[in-house]
């Protein structure tokens, strides 16, 4: 099996995963623009890490980096 073949095989598992990256993404990136306060480190911390570290990056971001919303 060559792997175009097996990229059209698993893509239906991929497209969602796929979604999933980037939606997270783009709400971890508006959150971290619109709030200025964090837990711990800055703005461009939080950026670099939503962006470059997918999925993970987000998912941390919003487990941990977020502040306290009054």
């Amino acid at each position: 099996m060559n792997n175009a073949q097996l990229l059209l095989d698993n893509l239906p598992l991929l497209i969602p995963l796929v979604i999933l990256e980037f939606g997270l993404m783009i709400a971890a990136v508006v959150h971290v623009l619109k709030h200025p306060q964090y837990r711990f480190g800055n703005k461009v911390l939080w950026l670099v890490i939503v962006i470059f570290f997918q999925i993970i990056g987000p998912v941390f971001y919003f487990m941990f980096g977020r502040g306290e919303t009054a």
